[in-house]
């Protein structure tokens, strides 16, 4: 098993820099904002380049995509902020849909219409093409200008996962202050932690204390 180094409270494995276990691209990208219900959420995409360093490791954009969306942002840095912030509004949107079906609450109306009209947009960078035997989806390779094409695979995962049978399986974290979402696999589904070496742990080591604590009391 590899080594594994801490990272925006959670744990991940080393030589990378965000732990994916959401079960896919739009719950993962919604925990891109960790500690969410404390006083001090912690951003873990600060920049653009983070917002492309996510992209890559998850898988949603290709090393060649990120360095010329990277270098492009490098020259253009006013336009490669407001994409970052409308990534942020969708990630917003992403976790408020998802937070409120692991709830059992209806689905934010704001929330979906931002993701719909990002689907829109994202649905016109796709096009089928043709493979030995088969047809198989491909995004249009990222140009310099496509400042926002992390989001493409993102958004549209996250509305197939909205759409699938899996959805009655999305949770969310009931670590202190986590609040990250997951698919629970589990056979029971009854998962209750993103992370049972992170959120669990600390939850037991919490439940321990509060055993311990009468009993250590001092005698009046």
């Amino acid at each position: 098993m590899s080594a594994r180094v801490r990272f925006g409270g959670h744990q991940t494995p080393r030589g990378f820099r965000f732990e994916l276990t959401g079960g896919g691209l739009g719950p993962d990208f919604a925990n891109t904002l960790d500690e969410r219900e404390t006083d001090h959420p912690r951003e873990l995409l600060p920049a653009y380049s983070d917002l492309l360093s996510w992209g890559v490791q998850a898988g949603a954009l290709a090393r060649a995509d990120a360095a010329v969306l990277r270098a492009h942002a490098a020259r253009h840095s006013d336009a490669a902020s407001s994409a970052l912030k409308r990534a942020k509004i969708v990630r917003e949107a992403i976790f408020s849909l998802f937070s409120a079906i692991a709830a059992g609450h209806a689905a934010p109306a704001a929330a979906l219409a931002v993701l719909n009209r990002s689907i829109r947009q994202a649905a016109g960078r796709r096009s089928l093409e043709r493979r030995p035997g088969r047809f198989v989806w491909t995004w249009r390779r990222a140009e310099a200008r496509d400042l926002d094409a992390v989001l493409w695979p993102v958004v549209w995962s996250a509305s197939e996962f909205l759409a699938s049978s899996d959805l009655s399986r999305v949770r969310q974290c009931a670590g202190a202050g986590c609040a990250w979402l997951f698919l629970d696999k589990s056979r029971s589904g009854t998962r209750r932690w993103c992370d049972m070496s992170v959120c669990g742990n600390r939850a037991k080591a919490r439940r321990f204390y509060m055993r311990m604590r009468p009993s250590q009391a001092c005698p009046r």
